[in-house]
């Protein structure tokens, strides 16, 4: 397990390079304090009027300028080339929650690769913040109080099954693979929901205004055990 290089009692706001709004920045923030950096995400926190607490990455797409106006001891370099910036500045943040933004953008592949690291990292509870929806890896348990008609998709990024109460479209008896049957599309029929499933890899996708309901039920879930193999993550 790699040491962390930020921790924080509440929460982190974890900032890419995308595209990123003021109203996003203050979401997170707000419920999420610490302002951390992926990488040329210290860019769009400079241009914001906000100094990162840390920048985490292999720096080769933060500007220079930027660089001269960071102080050396924030900056934590990342040079490992085989994982993404958000993937390694999420193995060194030691925190209950983390809120990621400016990480769903233009291209695809960079938003496969943000879902590939959610679900790597399962056991650090991290909501990806996009424009319309959140996303995040499902724990083995989880329950959630939405409102019915509320729209809730699952995709699975491995074979795994899962069962649920609170949903239209029930998940007992159905094998969930991402080359196979996907959970797209489904969505609330009762006020609470639960979920279970029987491995790692399974992303949940809900409205962005369901973010509070998000950040409770992930406070409240159990974690993976450290032999199915994800990267436990203590509390």
């Amino acid at each position: 397990m790699i040491a962390p290089n930020v921790q924080h009692s509440q929460g982190v706001t974890l900032v890419g390079g995308g595209a990123l709004g003021g109203r996003d920045l203050r979401l997170a923030l707000a419920r999420a304090p610490m302002a951390v950096a992926a990488d040329s995400g210290a860019d769009r926190l400079l241009a914001a009027g906000i100094l990162p607490d840390a920048v985490i990455g292999d720096f080769d797409s933060i500007s220079s300028e930027t660089m001269r106006k960071l102080p050396a001891d924030r900056l934590h370099p990342a040079p490992a080339q085989d994982r993404t910036d958000f993937v390694k500045a999420l193995q060194r943040i030691k925190a209950p929650l983390v809120l990621a933004v400016g990480f769903t953008g233009a291209r695809m592949d960079h938003g496969l690769a943000v879902m590939n690291g959610l679900v790597l990292l399962p056991n650090h509870r991290c909501i990806v913040i996009g424009p319309k929806d959140i996303a995040f890896a499902a724990p083995p348990e989880l329950a959630l109080r939405l409102c019915p008609d509320d729209p809730l998709s699952l995709f699975p990024m491995t074979r795994l099954e899962g069962s649920s109460e609170g949903l239209h479209w029930p998940l007992q008896g159905l094998e969930f693979a991402p080359d196979a049957m996907i959970g797209t599309s489904n969505k609330v029929a009762r006020p609470e929901v639960r979920m279970s499933f029987n491995r790692p890899g399974m992303l949940t996708i809900l409205p962005r205004k369901r973010l509070d309901a998000a950040i409770k039920a992930l406070a409240a879930a159990p974690f993976w055990p450290e032999s199915d193999g994800s990267a436990a993550h203590d509390r």
